[in-house]
Parts: structure tokens; sequence; C-alpha cells
């Protein structure tokens, strides 16, 4: 268990090589979306990406509660990282031949962590807490490997089935017939910072993947033509902005929210869920932003533009979410910017410029940052 002292818990080394591997895997999520622009590969993609970010949110909780610099632990985590990469591996295939070995790895991974933290509690207070999870896990675990051994809308409905469970059944506290349920207020103790900063961290991941894109999708270009350069500096802009209103104001007080809570642990629990959506929304934009580099100004089909107006959407939606938690309220510029962004974008969608849509999302995210830190300054009253 990590010493509760009063001061901040501190990433661990081990932590940030874990975090690694899903760089690896963010770029199989995003590269899958974009080979599946329909909408069954969206709701595939969007099932894959619940399914990274579980791996990773439940071992973010292991090492919020347990210091991951001790031998079981980091052990723990070693073998995790072993089969997320195997996952990630077998993610491009999970809805052909490598369903059955995505679910395992899957599987293992989350009965797995639940089961050796378990059997080495004995008296601890987190015991019974660990017992539902682990009961959980086994129950969802039946539901993944069933729908690896079926194909087609079969596989589909049952891991939809494992991940609605999976999500809903930390809202109730993982209740079993006798054994109860787990008290979010009793039973989850966390540790605000840290659980703050393992976010942020991912949140770097994920921007970081935009990067590798970018530059990746520009590498490859065949001529550096003015409208690739321009399309490259609108994505890199579109990340500096998101990067902005992200990290420049409410990260310092996500914490003390946390720590000052009655119950930290339902607190830190929306967090998690507020950022499936927010990370998710940054792997869109990623899209958004290989589609553009390659095909700047090229026709724009309906898949393309979805993705290029629903990415700053959406992390707009989470990024109010997440300030309605921190500070009680949406801020006016998260509100205003998700609706200008389909008045703006949707009569330039007709010139069918990747390039210009693009433009008006990242012009538009960048508003949204320096109005709201504009307004937290008392420049501008919202």
């Amino acid at each position: 268990m990590r010493v509760r002292d009063g001061h901040e818990a501190r990433v661990s080394y081990v932590e940030l090589l874990f975090d690694l591997i899903y760089v690896f895997a963010i770029i199989q999520v995003s590269h899958f979306l974009l080979d599946h622009l329909t909408p069954l590969g969206a709701t595939q993609a969007l099932l894959l990406w619940f399914a990274v970010w579980l791996g990773w949110q439940y071992t973010a909780w292991v090492t919020n509660w347990f210091d991951p610099d001790t031998g079981p632990i980091r052990l723990v985590l070693f073998a995790v990282m072993a089969l997320a990469l195997l996952m990630a591996a077998a993610l491009p295939e999970a809805f052909e031949a490598r369903g059955l070995a995505f679910a395992g790895c899957f599987a293992a991974m989350q009965v797995g962590r639940a089961a050796f933290i378990r059997l080495n509690l004995g008296s601890h207070p987190l015991k019974d807490n660990y017992s539902r999870i682990l009961g959980w896990a086994c129950i969802v675990a039946l539901l993944w490997l069933a729908g690896g051994l079926v194909e087609g809308s079969a596989r589909l409905a049952l891991w939809a089935l494992a991940v609605l469970c999976e999500y809903v059944s930390p809202m109730f506290g993982f209740p079993l017939p006798g054994l109860g349920r787990s008290r979010s207020a009793r039973d989850w103790d966390i540790e605000g910072g840290h659980l703050i900063e393992r976010c942020a961290l991912f949140m770097i991941i994920a921007l970081g993947e935009t990067i590798l894109i970018t530059g990746a999708t520009l590498s490859h270009a065949e001529a550096w033509r003015g409208d690739t350069l321009l399309a490259f500096g609108v994505a890199f802009l579109e990340t500096v902005a998101m990067w902005w209103v992200y990290f420049h104001l409410a990260i310092r007080d996500a914490a003390r929210v946390i720590t000052e809570a009655r119950d930290p642990g339902r607190i830190g629990a929306w967090f998690h869920y507020v950022h499936a959506v927010i990370l998710g929304s940054v792997i869109l934009c990623a899209v958004g932003s290989e589609l553009v580099i390659a095909h700047p100004a090229g026709h724009l089909d309906a898949p393309a533009l979805t993705v290029l107006l629903a990415g700053p959407m959406l992390f707009l939606a989470g990024m109010a979410v997440y300030k309605y938690i921190v500070y009680g309220r949406p801020p006016l510029s998260h509100l205003v910017g998700f609706a200008l962004l389909p008045l703006v974008m949707g009569p330039l969608a007709g010139l069918h410029s990747a390039l210009l849509l693009q433009g008006a999302s990242a012009l538009l995210l960048m508003g949204v940052g320096i109005w709201e830190m504009l307004s937290r300054q008392g420049a501008v009253r919202i």
C-alpha cells in the first residue's frame, strides 16, 4: 500500500515504462480507424479504444493504491505490459483472424492483475473490494473470450456487452451476490495528485501520437507543396491548441478537488470516465490530421468530414465535463466553441477543402483556450 504522508505520490519510472506500451496501442487504434472509415469500422474502433483504455485505467488504480516500486507490484506491471503489447499487436485484426488472441490477452490482463492483487492482500482493507473486482473481471472475461470464438455481428455484440459491464459495474460498486458492493467513500481512498498526473501523462501520449502521425505523413508525402506544408502547420496548431485547453488551467486544480472531496474515489472514477472521451477525441483528431496532410485539397467524403468535425467537438464536450467536475460549472468558452464548430464548419464543408475545415477547428480551439485564460485572469467575465 502506498504511504499517505500528506505529500503527493510521485509517478515512478516503471509506470512511465508501462505507458510506453500505450504509445503503440494508440497508434494501432488510430490506424485501425483510418483503415475502416465506415460506421461499422468506427463502432469497432470505439470498442477497441475502450478496451485499450480499460487496461490502462485499472492498472493506474493499482499503482495509486500500491507502491509500484515494490517487487510484487513491479512484476504485475511487467506481466501486464507484455499482455498489453500482445493485445495491441493483435488489434488491427481483432475483428478478423486474431479476435481470440486480442480477447485472450485482454482477459488475461484484467483477470490476472485482479487475481494477483487479491491473493496477496491477506486482511488488507481492500480485500473485499478486490474480491468484487476479480469476480466482475471473470464475468467480463467470459464475454470477451466468447466474442473471440464467434465472428461478425455476434463478436461485436458480445464485446459491446463486455465493455458495458466493465464501465457500468464500478458505478454500482462491483455488486456481486454474497459479496455486496464497494462503497467509494469508504473503499476507494485514492491519492488525487497521482491520479491526475497519470491521466495527464496519458494525454501527453495521445498528443504525441498526433505529432508522430503529422510528422510521418509529411515525411511520406511525394512533394512538399505549399498546401501540404500549410496542412502540416494547421495540424500542429490544432495539437498545440488541445494541449493549451487541457493543461493551461484546470490541471492545477483537479488534484485539489479530488483531495478535498468527501468521496475522492467517486470523483477519481468520473475523471477516468471523462478521459475516455477526451483521449478518444484526440485520436480522432490525429486521424483527421493524417487525412488532411495526405489530401489537403481533395474531395471530402462523409466519413472524413465526420472525423474532422467529431474530433474537436468531442474534445470540447469532454473538457467541458472535466472542468465542470473541477469548478462546478462548464466554462462558457467551451460551450460556445462546441456550438460554433458545426455552425462554422458546416458551410465550409461545401467547399470540399479539408485544409480549410481543420484550419477553422484549430483556430476555434485556440480561441477557446485564449478566452478561458483571459476569463480566469479576470480580463473577461464569463
